[in-house]
């Protein structure tokens, strides 16, 4: 079922929570809504669901009015990071509770709703604890549950609000892997409330990422990656160098070195801050080498990779990503020549200016109703 969002407005007292969000969930995609605290991602989880109502814009699910519907109505499945979970049914029951609520015209019956339980528990690998109480599980257990609760109804939309945040690193990467297992298994249309930008990454089929009440950018993580519409999503995305430059003809120039821009696509000629991710920066500690001067002051890191912090004579610390092998041939204290392969321009001189959105004021009430 496809969920389209066009132009949703929603405004808290003088703050605009979400400015014009219009985007479209192709039948059961994984989307992940990404951006920092205050972003307006979960408002626009929350209107989705029927906990807040939209000033102004439209929400269709295969071409259904979803904000005439009632909450109830939407079948939504919602899935919160502190699970929210009845401490007094057993796992069971919790799973069961939003088929034996129903209306009795359109309640399975008892047997269905065992059996329903049973694929449930199967699924979210926690079979055997359909009997205990939420106190007597791990954290990591309690989420399935809620994840198996909220897939009970077979929801046209399954929601999911931060659902890792109270989870330690390990289990939330193992949940994170068994959610999109579980996505591929049921179909259902999902979309992820997250500022957590591996998890986002790592688990969606598109990523929209937010910022200020708006859409930076909506694309698959690896366009996200190679191709950033803005400085934003380039930042927000992983750890960034910053270097002024010379701008000319869509290229950067340092000393010694230049570099293509990628962002944005037609920048204005003269003075810029270029940004560039340490692993798209080289070092080269040859005799011919070209680049930038810089001296070595740190090497970290085990494993595949190093990171090498770097002081140009400007100042500027820099970082470089290196593999394990090229990296034994560096050392703290040496002097070594720094490129970047490229770079996305953040400054007023290397960019053309983005004009200053007009405030958008929530429309009338009786405009709303009408």
């Amino acid at each position: 079922m496809t969920l389209t969002i066009d132009g949703v407005y929603k405004q808290f007292g003088k703050f605009p929570a979400l400015t014009s969000v219009s985007l479209e969930a192709r039948d059961g995609e994984f989307l992940s809504l990404l951006g920092p605290s205050g972003s307006g991602k979960t408002t626009l989880l929350r209107v989705l669901a029927g906990l807040d109502k939209p000033d102004h814009g439209c929400v269709y699910l295969d071409g259904v009015d979803f904000l005439a519907l009632s909450a109830r109505e939407r079948r939504v499945g919602l899935v919160f990071q502190q699970y929210a979970l009845f401490r007094h049914m057993t796992v069971a029951k919790n799973i069961a509770f939003g088929l034996e609520v129903r209306p009795r015209r359109s309640r399975p019956s008892a047997a269905a709703i065992k059996q329903r339980v049973e694929e449930l528990l199967a699924l979210t690998q926690i079979e055997g604890l359909g009997g205990r109480y939420p106190a007597q599980l791990s954290g990591g257990q309690r989420q399935r549950v809620a994840v198996a609760r909220a897939l009970a109804v077979e929801p046209q939309l399954l929601l999911l609000d931060e659902p890792f945040g109270a989870l330690d690193a390990k289990v939330r990467k193992e949940l994170r892997d068994e959610l999109r297992l579980i996505h591929d298994a049921t179909g259902v249309t999902t979309i992820l409330v997250t500022h957590d930008q591996e998890e986002a990454m790592a688990l969606a089929d598109r990523v929209v990422l937010m910022n200020q009440g708006r859409i930076e950018q909506i694309g698959t993580p690896a366009e996200l990656d190679t191709a950033p519409a803005t400085p934003f999503v380039f930042t927000f995305l992983g750890e960034v160098n910053r270097l002024p430059c010379e701008v000319h003809a869509a290229v950067a120039r340092f000393e010694g070195f230049a570099a293509p821009v990628i962002t944005p696509a037609d920048p204005v000629d003269g003075r810029g801050e270029a940004l560039f991710r340490p692993d798209d920066t080289r070092l080269d500690a040859g005799p011919h080498a070209e680049g930038l001067p810089v001296r070595i002051l740190e090497i970290r890191g085990r494993g595949s990779v190093r990171q090498i912090e770097c002081q140009a004579l400007s100042g500027h610390r820099l970082t470089a990503e290196v593999a394990e092998a090229p990296a034994a041939q560096f050392e703290v204290g040496q002097r070594v020549r720094l490129t970047a392969r490229r770079v996305v321009l953040s400054a007023p001189g290397g960019a053309k200016p983005t004009p200053t959105p007009t405030p958008v004021a929530a429309p009338p009430l009786a405009q709303i109703a009408s």
